[in-house]
């Protein structure tokens, strides 16, 4: 092998954005595929990029026409089928980053910290260098323990880089979704090996997790729940939204479901029990039970205080829910609903009975999905409040639950292209091959 100066570090690589030849975006990239080989190079082979959409789709690098600080270049058509790494592949960052290897002058381990790639005369990108971290720890000045030194290294000077590890850290890639949404760590969960995504549920914490959860299909939230331990696992659905986790726990068998929740906090457990004697498709089985309610005498200073302090959905964060004590569901009788908009414009001292909407009427805890959604459209609402035949306030709909269950089950790994319209939306360069 004879690789150019053409030389491309990944960490630095991921987030870069991908352009097609007359500088139209195409998306960012979020990791790069490799082969790894139990002998011989090992070598890149496309990149993960993420398209509108927070879809992740595969580019072969026989695409990528240039790679310059702050952008890549790509040409020909891309397939927007959701990428999923094949057996053979290995995902750079996801899995790769942290993998501890043998350095062969000394014997030492040292765990990978960045990946270098260069490209050849035959177009192919061949990993060359390693950014490595030493294991050794050193005191500091102070007396501080401080972390091994870093350095870089050839590929062909470590042993053990195709080999899984078993005590490989998830902290690199945890960090480099720190600041994206749950959904697009879901995304890149599920493009993983089913061991190295549970290494990374593994070291999340309950909240993160559960949030990445919610974003998954059901078959892959079951999946990736089995590799916890029980105690674990009933943590994370108590972090979880009370309707989500009520979903989750009804895909499981009965006596699985009936275990983890024993193993819930009692006053978790009793609302997730409540929402599964629901049906699914019915008021009670799309509601959550965590919207901001007050009561009447409520100011509208503390009303909005409550929703600054409360992390919920955008939708049920934009409204307040009146009540009866108590205030907890179910609840007294119920008042009606009172709009953000309307409380920013009303002084702050006072009382929010005085601004319910009347014209938002609530819905039977068991109405059927397709009249809620007529609803919601009639009123051009974002939430729905739920009431019993004794018009206690049970919880509230928003319009992400509705979406998730009119779209298909699988709506999350298509496109909402047809096949058809695909080439057209993402055609770079007309006549392009696969190369």
């Amino acid at each position: 092998m004879s690789p150019t100066n053409e030389r491309v570090y990944i960490a630095r690589l991921a987030g870069t954005a991908v352009f097609d030849p007359i500088g139209d975006p195409v998306g960012r990239v979020r990791d790069v595929v490799m082969l790894v080989r139990r002998s011989g190079a090992p070598s890149a082979v496309g990149l993960v990029v993420e398209v509108p959409g927070r879809r992740r789709v595969f580019m072969p690098l026989t695409r990528v026409t240039s790679i310059a600080p702050g952008q890549v270049i790509c040409t020909g058509v891309i397939n927007l089928r959701r990428f999923q790494a094949r057996a053979a592949e290995t995902l750079a960052i996801a899995e790769l980053f942290e993998r501890s290897v043998t350095l062969k002058e000394d014997d030492s381990t040292a765990y990978i910290e960045d990946i270098g790639i260069e490209r050849d005369h035959t177009r192919t990108w061949w990993v060359t260098k390693l950014y490595v971290r030493n294991a050794a720890r050193r005191k500091g000045v102070l007396g501080f323990s401080r972390r091994g030194e870093t350095f870089v290294v050839d590929a062909d000077a470590v042993n053990g880089l195709a080999i899984k590890d078993k005590l490989q850290g998830a902290a690199l890639v945890i960090q480099t979704f720190a600041n994206h949404k749950p959904a697009d760590l879901a995304a890149a969960l599920m493009e993983m090996s089913p061991q190295r995504s549970a290494e990374i549920a593994a070291a999340l914490d309950n909240e993160r997790l559960a949030d990445v959860l919610e974003e998954m299909p059901e078959e892959d939230q079951i999946s990736l729940l089995s590799t916890l331990r029980s105690e674990r696992a009933a943590d994370v659905l108590e972090a979880m939204d009370p309707d989500d986790a009520a979903d989750l726990l009804g895909d499981l068998p009965a006596g699985e479901a009936e275990a983890l929740l024993k193993l819930m906090q009692p006053e978790d457990a009793n609302t997730v029990r409540q929402l599964l004697n629901y049906d699914d498709n019915s008021a009670g089985g799309l509601m959550t039970t965590e919207p901001v309610i007050v009561g009447p005498e409520t100011t509208v200073a503390t009303a909005l205080a409550m929703v600054r302090r409360q992390e919920m959905p955008p939708a049920l964060a934009s409204m307040v829910f009146v009540v009866r004590p108590p205030l907890e569901t179910p609840t007294g009788r119920y008042i009606g609903l009172v709009h953000i908009q309307r409380l920013l414009r009303e002084p702050p001292h006072e009382s929010i009975g005085g601004f319910v909407d009347p014209a938002i009427e609530a819905v039977p805890v068991n109405e059927s999905l397709a009249a809620i959604s007529r609803r919601m459209a009639a009123y051009d609402i974002l939430a729905l409040p739920v009431v019993d035949g004794d018009n206690r306030f049970l919880g509230a709909i928003s319009i992400d639950d509705v979406l998730d269950h009119l779209l298909p089950d699988d709506w999350r790994e298509h496109s909402e292209l047809e096949d058809s319209e695909q080439e057209q939306a993402t055609a770079t360069a007309q006549g392009g091959s696969d190369g």
